[in-house]
């Protein structure tokens, strides 16, 4: 196989290319700009495009694919040149269902809690030695790649809504047609794509109806827009409803009960033990046992800024997490203070989405911190630059969060100053970004603050 990518140099666009590379494919790539750790990776993979930029005239009929990533739009040079050439041209969902039409295909969709359930399914394949291949949007310890395409005969993927190209606006998870399916829960997101909630509620029934005939639809049935959602849906499908299972926390350390099994576990909170029955769900479909299933979940300590433990001493512990979304925050909030309900929680949330620093989309956070003790939101006039969105003011940030004593900040300097301020005693620092809170240094912060 010869296959070419546009936008090469893209998160999961890279590994891909690795992947098939490693399969011994003939893999060449273009992109405008290539940072880290692609850059490196795809260097290390001897794949790296000698110059930066589109270069319509190496695009040939000796290829066989053409995949084409986000990054790259409508007018680009070399998408154009392989239209003209009549080549098979694929959004990246659309060439991980080519790679996978003979595997079992096991997708997890859902607005929040995706990246964890998939992650802990492949922990148990892997401690099972259970050959498979998959597709998540995060580092996964143990795993060197995002993105794994061999010849076996499993796949799990994390199934984003997110639009699959620039040509291809469908969701991605539209095109990966499982055998099991699952969904974490649905709350509105992506309002630059899907405008209405009724929009976005739509992408999922219709990822209902690319299950297989005769597949499995695993839900959370304590989401009740989802369980309206299933109940109304007449595909021929099998569904299994889950909840948050039976469970108890001491002395910090949450438990978990299963099929009448009981395992300490090293994450918590109600949504992680909502990913966790859905794991164990979908694993128990596959042939694994219980006793297995706990063996291996045990030791699982979650995918990569997913309530991550950054530093912990005897007095504070600072935990990162990519929450962003108002549910995903709102659960994040509430899983922190169960777990240390003896303990100060200072929260910090960046906006760095389009939906989150979107003035109208605001309101969607309102009680989302009402858990914290002490609370502020960041947000930086870069990341509104970047997007072309005009001005946020601080006042619609606290009127849409409804908060007594929350701090607005936007600007990085005011941001170090008020992390500084804190009293770390008998508390709970967390950090929760999808970005990078403009760039600062987390690690010589802790420093300062342990």
């Amino acid at each position: 196989m010869n296959v070419h990518f546009i936008a090469i140099g893209g998160s999961v666009m890279h590994q891909l290319a690795i992947a098939l590379s490693k399969k011994g494919y003939k893999v060449t790539g273009s992109d405008d700009e290539i940072f880290e750790p692609a850059a490196g990776n795809l260097r290390n993979e001897g794949i790296l495009p000698e110059k930066e930029g589109w270069f319509p005239e190496k695009i040939n009929k000796e290829f066989d694919a053409v995949i084409l990533g986000m990054h790259a739009k409508n007018d680009n040079p070399e998408l154009i040149r392989a239209k003209e050439l009549s080549l098979k041209i694929y959004s990246f969902p659309e060439y991980i269902y080519e790679e996978s039409r003979s595997k079992k295909r096991i997708v997890v969709g859902g607005s929040h809690g995706k990246t964890t359930t998939t992650s802990m399914i492949m922990h148990v394949l892997r401690h099972r030695r259970i050959n498979f291949d998959y597709l998540v949007g995060a580092k996964l310890q143990g795993f060197d790649q995002s993105v794994s395409v061999t010849d076996a005969p499993l796949i799990v993927c994390e199934g984003d809504e997110y639009p699959s190209s620039a040509i291809e606006k469908s969701p991605k998870f539209h095109f990966l047609f499982p055998h099991v399916a699952v969904i974490t829960g649905i709350a509105w997101d992506h309002i630059n794509v899907f405008p209405t909630f009724e929009n976005y509620l739509e992408q999922f029934k219709i990822f209902i109806g690319k299950i297989e005939p005769g597949g499995i639809l695993i839900y959370n049935e304590t989401d009740e827009v989802l369980a309206n959602l299933v109940n109304e849906h007449s595909a021929d499908i099998r569904k299994i409803a889950y909840g948050v299972p039976e469970h108890k926390i001491v002395n910090g350390i949450s438990s978990i009960t299963l099929e009448g099994k009981e395992s300490q576990l090293r994450v918590f909170g109600n949504h992680n033990l909502l990913n966790l029955h859905a794991a164990w769900l979908v694993c128990k479909e596959i042939g694994v046992d219980i006793a297995s299933f706990l063996e291996a979940i045990v030791d699982f300590t979650g995918a990569s800024k997913r309530l991550e433990l950054l530093a912990a001493e005897q007095t504070l512990s600072v935990y990162r997490d990519f929450a962003h979304a108002p549910s995903k925050v709102k659960a994040t909030i509430e899983a922190v203070k169960q777990q240390f309900p003896e303990r100060r929680l200072i929260a910090l949330l960046e906006l760095h989405t389009f939906s989150s620093l979107n003035a109208n989309f605001m309101q969607e956070y309102k009680g989302t911190l009402n858990f914290a003790d002490v609370s502020a939101v960041y947000y930086s006039k870069h990341a509104l630059e970047l997007k072309r969105m005009p001005e946020l003011a601080k006042e619609s940030v606290q009127n849409g969060f409804s908060k007594d004593q929350l701090v607005v900040i936007n600007n990085k300097e005011d941001l170090l100053l008020w992390l500084r301020a804190q009293h770390y005693d008998n508390s709970v620092l967390l950090m929760m970004s999808s970005g990078t809170f403009d760039g600062l240094n987390i690690d010589a912060l802790l420093k300062e603050l342990i």
